[in-house]
């Protein structure tokens, strides 16, 4: 009689509280698609998770485009974002709404006359 056993390793994720919602950019390439994450590494035994591999997990900054992870104590720029949020200060700029564009008419400076001393632009 053969019995065949699978041993492995799972590792669960979610997102860390206070930093929900929270994207920053990534080291590696450059993405605005960084976010904070916390990963519990799990030992399987025939594909059921029996023993932690860490107590605590791992706080990481995990690009969702190149699956590149650094740990958040050294993101900085991410700690401070939360701070940010946290204190009622300055909200970062890639979560701030788009500034409102104008309706109707030429963009700002269109029409306007060159500086004194100055020739106008031609084109062709």
């Amino acid at each position: 009689m053969c019995l065949i056993f699978t041993c492995g390793e799972h590792t669960f994720r979610k997102e860390v509280e206070g930093y929900e919602g929270i994207t920053c950019q990534c080291h590696n390439c450059g993405n605005w698609a960084g976010h904070v994450i916390k990963s519990n590494p799990w030992f399987t035994f025939c594909f059921v998770p029996v023993v932690p591999l860490s107590i605590h997990g791992y706080h990481d900054v995990i690009c969702n485009i190149c699956h590149f992870a650094q740990p958040l104590e050294n993101r900085q720029d991410v700690q401070a974002m939360k701070r940010g949020v946290e204190g009622g200060g300055n909200i970062p700029m890639q979560n701030q709404p788009p500034p409102p564009q104008q309706q109707g008419g030429p963009p700002q400076g269109w029409g306007q006359a060159p500086p004194q001393g100055q020739a106008p632009m031609r084109y062709g």
